[in-house]
């Protein structure tokens, strides 16, 4: 398997990297600070080509491959923590899953802005009762005339503040091939947005309430039947979760590598104390090692959708490695490194969230050892 980058790759890689270096370092440390969505970075992402790199040229997007998408966010995150998030809204996101499944009506009404860094879309997915066990969820779309009304709530949803259109998941009917999805905008009756809540990150959030909201057929985006087709999708979602996290472990290394090298106490730099080369070096493989499985799934992905198992394997060691760097890092700098000065905190409390997000580490493991095992082990318990 050849990981080797074209020079193709190369330059893009170092043409994004270059320019996140220039025009976004400088104002890291205040974006991590400030919850508000950055459009300004994402319209300058748009204007270089940095949304829907992978999404089909005739779909407004650049033609690329997932592994160029991952490339991209990690040149960004690497520098820019928070900016890495406009990357990550128009390639991995449910925007991913949208333009697989969209009919070509749905993309021209919804694609252009979202590739324009204007808007945002949001997944509407978990429930306050359906987390985990997102295959017990509860909103229904219930048959009215020619189209449906969508009656539920759902919890957690990134960029569920800032978002014109949501992709949400419904139930149709009983059972998992009951499980479909719809597109509703802001604004529409009976859908109301509430109060802003905080993540640990910083992030925002806000519970949806869907009242008798009116679904017309052309609005809806996967029909009964869909659930596993809409998974398939989220594994892309789950992809540039996974490259954000080693991306953003290897930003804290970096800053704390610098530190160890510069600061001295007891009359030396820190970097001569055995103790501190032996947190880098283990910092060093397992940032190494989840990069490795992350390629992997990129690389065998194609211009298609990855692969479930090396999805689930990816994202679970990149989260843990991210984690892992910027814990370490932290604890190199000190009280340093715990400031809201540095990018090093946000660096832990960004991995950490990510460890939830996208599948926890404990669904991901599931998901391993039932490829492991060849069969399914199902939570729930038997029914009596």
């Amino acid at each position: 398997m050849d990981f080797t980058l074209s020079s193709e790759q190369h330059l893009f890689q170092e043409t994004v990297r270059r320019f996140a270096a220039n025009e976004l370092a400088a104002g890291a440390a205040v974006r991590a600070r400030n919850p508000a969505y950055p459009w300004d970075v994402a319209r300058r992402m748009a204007a270089m080509g940095l949304m829907g790199i992978a999404l089909p040229e005739e779909d407004g997007g650049m033609g690329g491959t997932l592994l160029d998408s991952i490339l991209a966010i990690q040149a960004v995150a690497e520098i820019c923590p928070r900016s890495a998030d406009t990357i990550q809204a128009g390639n991995f996101g449910p925007v991913r899953t949208f333009a697989e499944f969209a009919t070509r009506e749905q993309k021209a009404r919804y694609l252009g802005p979202i590739l324009r860094g204007e808007t945002v879309i949001s997944l509407g997915m978990t429930e306050p009762e359906a987390g985990s066990a997102v295959t017990d969820l509860q909103t229904s779309a219930t048959p009215d005339g020619e189209g449906f009304r969508v009656n539920g709530t759902k919890v957690f949803g990134t960029h569920s503040t800032e978002a014109q259109v949501f992709l949400v998941y419904v139930r149709f009917g009983p059972g998992l091939d009951g499980i479909g999805s719809v597109l509703i905008e802001k604004g529409a009756p009976g859908f109301t947005i509430g109060q802003p809540s905080a993540f640990m990150n910083g992030e925002t959030w806000a519970q949806l309430y869907f009242d008798d909201v009116h679904v017309a057929p052309q609005d809806v985006l996967i029909g009964p039947g869909g659930f596993r087709k809409q998974i398939s999708g989220f594994n892309v979602e789950r992809l540039g979760n996974a490259a954000r996290a080693v991306a953003a472990g290897r930003h804290a290394f970096n800053i704390a590598r610098d530190h160890a090298l510069h600061r001295r106490q007891f009359g030396r730099p820190l970097c001569e104390f055995q103790g501190i080369q032996w947190k880098f070096a283990e910092m060093a493989m397992k940032l190494e090692a989840a990069q490795l499985l992350l390629m992997r799934a990129a690389v065998n992905a194609g211009p298609g959708l990855p692969n479930a198992n090396e999805t689930a394997l990816a994202k679970l060691a990149c989260n843990e490695a991210g984690f892992f760097a910027a814990n370490e890092a932290l604890q190199v700098m000190g009280a340093m490194g715990f400031s809201e000065d540095s990018t090093v905190q946000y660096c832990l409390r960004r991995t950490r969230g990510w460890m939830i997000a996208g599948g926890s580490a404990e669904i991901l493991k599931n998901r391993v050892a039932e490829d492991i095992f060849g069969r399914s082990f199902p939570q729930r318990p038997p029914r009596s």
